[in-house]
């Protein structure tokens, strides 16, 4: 198969997307996917992340702006004239064929004649791991089986882009791990482009090159998965990649790049990220709260949940109630319990103040 020689970037130059005269689904975009890259597009629902994915797929017409594949301007193509597959997720297998016939679909209509058809469907159950299941059902396989039949019917088109919709989110957790760790192997050895929706924050940290963070049909942030969980630009981007707690904070002097903040009288230095003296806001992911300090917030255990391989607190205090985790289950904290909370050398970033 040649799939991986087919991979082509894909380009937004100021795309927007109306529905009527009111709604306003993609507002005016940029965005850039490089060719073999997993791009994950990640927002809430109504964020505009699946009007930007049908677009790219030709399911859905830009109202203005141009979209490119390759070197190829597909801004008014139909979807049958782009080469694009897509994952849907319902998978859209067909009950009364089977696995085989299921795979082969789409490359009889493509003009493919029965053997080769039947070849290269072959080659891609066996690229995604079902060599032998050909002659079944789909209602003898299992949700993480099916979708691994939409993912191969997909693949043997061969196409410059792949697609997926919420592949994930008729799985059980178990499941939804396993698979999305098959679907980035494959992405991986064939060098795919592949664009990803989800609102699974855990699920486009472990698939993507790049995540496209997107509220309100714009693109709050783009990034790696540690450049957005490590330095979020904003509240929102902080609060939505993983788990923070973000607390009311001032600056208190700044010596360079480095500010000193100040929190119901307990200080601590981190990047000051170009912001001045006076309110900002602190982000700190739960594992970044250390709780067995001499010095710190004042606060109390107010819940303390046991989940299996962590400790899970959450504690009051003058600065509100914040979420924090710790490895430790052997001597946990309990309910009512007084102590010093302060925050990891490394982790915490500073956000504006809230306008």
């Amino acid at each position: 198969m040649s799939i991986a020689s087919k991979a082509a970037p894909i380009r937004f130059e100021g795309v927007s997307k109306k529905f009527g005269k009111d709604v306003v689904a993609v507002d005016n975009i940029d965005l850039a996917v490089a060719a073999g890259k997993l791009v994950t597009l990640l927002g809430p629902s109504g964020c505009g992340k699946t009007t930007t994915l049908r677009m790219i797929a030709g399911l859905e017409m830009a109202t203005s702006g141009r979209i490119t594949i390759g070197d190829v301007d597909v801004t008014t193509l139909p979807a049958t004239d782009r080469d694009v597959s897509m994952v849907f997720q319902s998978y859209a297998l067909f009950p009364h064929m089977s696995v085989l016939e299921n795979v082969m679909y789409g490359l009889t209509f493509s003009g493919f004649g029965k053997g080769e058809a039947r070849s290269r469907a072959l080659q891609g159950l066996d690229l995604v791991g079902l060599k032998g299941f050909d002659g079944r059902l789909p209602s003898e396989l299992s949700g993480g089986q099916q979708q691994r039949v939409a993912v191969a019917r997909a693949l043997v088109l061969e196409p410059q882009v792949l697609l997926f919709d919420e592949p994930l989110s008729n799985l059980d957790a178990k499941l939804r791990r396993q698979v999305r760790e098959d679907i980035r192997a494959i992405q991986q050895e064939l060098g795919l482009t592949v664009v990803y929706v989800t609102h699974d924050q855990e699920e486009a940290l472990a698939v993507s090159d790049e995540i496209v963070v997107m509220r309100n049909a714009a693109i709050a942030q783009i990034g790696t998965p540690r450049e957005l969980y490590d330095a979020p630009n904003d509240r929102f981007v902080a609060d939505f990649i993983g788990e923070a707690n973000l607390i009311e904070c001032q600056i208190v002097e700044l010596d360079g790049g480095t500010a000193m903040i100040e929190v119901e009288g307990y200080r601590h230095q981190l990047p000051a990220r170009g912001l001045s003296p006076g309110p900002a806001t602190l982000a700190v992911r739960p594992s970044r709260i250390v709780l067995d300090g001499d010095a710190g917030v004042q606060a109390t255990v107010a819940k303390a949940t046991y989940v299996g391989v962590r400790m899970e607190y959450t504690l009051e205090g003058g600065f509100g109630q914040v979420f924090a985790v710790q490895d430790d289950v052997d001597k946990p904290l309990e309910v009512g319990t007084d102590l010093c909370m302060s925050f990891a050398s490394r982790g915490p970033v500073l956000l504006p103040g809230e306008a």
